[in-house]
């Protein structure tokens, strides 16, 4: 049976922004009108400027507060915010993001189940699906415990426990700007975790980005990727080997799709692959040679 404190859940809703101010302030809607609302909203701010405590002051009646982080990166913000969270139920969206009105309710509910693994749900493109990424539609529940794989994770859309996570060492840093979610989501469920896909959970993704912004998003996604790939492969973990083979079979259809079809490069993630992989491979391949 779902307990509550009043008229709020007990769990931390984590937002993360680099300050976009319009974005966060609709995204901050939706949270604080969701019901049950949750205990507290905590907004991970690394913009370094004043316009997002304005925005999270005018929210405060509904429990939210800045916890501002020097340094960049998506990861560097999930650990910020999963340390200074009051509880250890925390769900997880990004300024760019709208949630349902029952999300928080949905999270808590299906959370309770299994109290240390992670959820996540279905993140909808709010404009053209094109020009949107990171989205998942699928109705059916999928329940990964006991498979090993990354790209299940969808972290603006996404409940855990934080204690859980952080025992494992949290997100790693030094995978940026992105891709430490297929990261974490490899080593949680390497691990033996739990990782369940709910679609009652869900979240909107909003279309912002121009096709230049998209076009340099998918290359700088396929660079964090190649350290990803290097991180594991220093480690011993062949897998990998594997994946790279099927990211250049990815890139090699991107590629063709351009050049065949006309398929511009904004609205295809893997023609980002052949100019981001490789040098974030031999980045990551660098980094990670530090770690014996």
């Amino acid at each position: 049976m779902m307990t509550t404190n009043g008229d709020r859940i007990p769990v931390t809703v984590l937002v993360r922004t680099i300050g976009r101010p319009q974005l966060l302030r609709e995204c901050l809607s939706s949270i604080a009108a969701t019901r049950p609302a949750p205990a507290e909203i905590l907004v991970v701010d690394q913009s370094g400027g004043r316009e997002v405590s304005d925005v999270v002051r005018s929210f405060e009646a509904a429990g939210a507060r800045v916890e501002r982080s020097s340094e960049r990166g998506t990861g560097v913000a999930f650990n910020v915010g999963l340390r200074a969270a009051t509880h250890d139920f925390v769900l997880n969206t990004d300024d760019d993001c709208t949630v349902a009105e029952d999300w928080v309710s949905a999270a808590y509910r299906r959370m309770l189940e299994r109290p240390d693994g992670i959820i996540t749900g279905q993140v909808l493109a709010a404009g053209d699906p094109q020009a949107v990424p990171s989205t998942i539609d699928d109705p059916e529940p999928r329940d990964y415990t006991g498979t090993i794989r990354f790209g299940a994770l969808f972290t603006n859309n996404m409940a855990c426990n934080r204690l859980s996570v952080l025992a494992l060492g949290g997100f790693d840093e030094r995978i940026k700007p992105v891709a430490e979610d297929n990261d974490l989501c490899y080593r949680w469920l390497k691990a033996g975790h739990s990782l369940r896909y709910v679609p009652e959970l869900v979240v909107w993704h909003h279309e912002w980005r121009s096709h230049e912004d998209l076009e340099r998003w998918y290359v700088q996604y396929a660079r964090s990727q190649g350290i990803f790939y290097a991180k594991h492969l220093r480690q011993g973990d062949l897998r990998m080997l594997r994946y790279l083979v099927w990211e250049l079979y990815a890139a090699l259809r991107g590629t063709a799709s351009r050049v065949l079809k006309g398929r511009p490069r904004w609205s295809d993630s893997r023609q980002g692959i052949f100019r981001g992989l490789p040098a974030g491979f031999v980045h990551g391949w660098r980094v990670f040679g530090t770690d014996g």
